[in-house]
C-alpha cells in the first residue's frame, strides 16, 4: 500500500498478475462497471493499462475495468487504453484515432415496458412472436433495390 502525508491509501497492489480478491472490489468500487465508452456492463474483469508481461504492475491505478467483449476489444483487436495524468482514461481506435466519451446507457423506468405495451396499442401496433420473422422465402437479395429503397439518395 502506498500512503499520503495525513495516512490515507493511495495505492494497492500486488506481487503477481492475478488481481487478489481485495484488489478486485477497490477495482469495482472505483469504477462502477465497465470503463469503455459508453458500456458500463457491470460485469467486468481488471484489464492491465501497462500490460503485465511488460513491467505493468497490478496496482489499482494501472487497472482499468472491462466487460469480456472490451477487453478482448483491447487485446485482439487493436483498441488501446492509456491513463491520464489526472486519473482519466483515454481509448483509441485501432488506427489511433480518440474515442470519444460516451455516457452509460440511460436506466429504464421501472414500468418502462408497460408504457410501451400501452403506447403501442394506442398506436395500433400488433406485436407477436412472428413480428420480427422476415416475409421472405429465401430468393437471393437484391441488393440494386435494397440501396434504392433504404437509401433515396442513392438513385441519382
Amino acid at each position: 500500500m502506498r500512503h499520503d502525508a495525513n495516512g490515507n491509501v493511495t495505492e494497492i497492489g500486488a506481487r503477481t498478475r492475478t488481481i487478489p480478491p481485495a484488489l478486485r472490489r477497490a477495482l469495482q468500487h472505483r469504477d462502477q462497471g465497465c470503463r469503455f465508452p459508453g458500456c458500463g456492463l457491470p460485469f467486468i474483469q481488471g484489464h492491465h493499462i501497462q500490460h503485465w508481461a511488460n513491467g505493468g504492475p497490478t496496482t489499482l491505478s494501472n487497472l482499468a475495468s472491462l466487460c469480456r467483449r472490451h477487453h478482448r476489444a483491447v487485446h485482439e483487436d487493436g483498441y488501446q487504453i492509456d491513463r491520464e495524468p489526472d486519473g482519466t482514461l483515454t481509448f483509441r481506435r485501432p488506427d489511433g484515432r480518440r474515442l470519444p466519451m460516451a455516457p452509460s446507457a440511460v436506466p429504464v423506468a421501472g414500468r418502462a415496458v408497460q408504457a410501451l405495451r400501452a403506447r403501442h396499442e394506442f398506436d395500433g401496433v400488433h406485436i407477436d412472436a412472428r413480428t420480427s420473422m422476415p416475409g421472405w422465402l429465401g430468393e437471393r437479395l437484391d441488393v440494386g433495390w435494397a440501396i434504392d429503397v433504404l437509401h433515396p439518395l442513392a438513385t441519382g
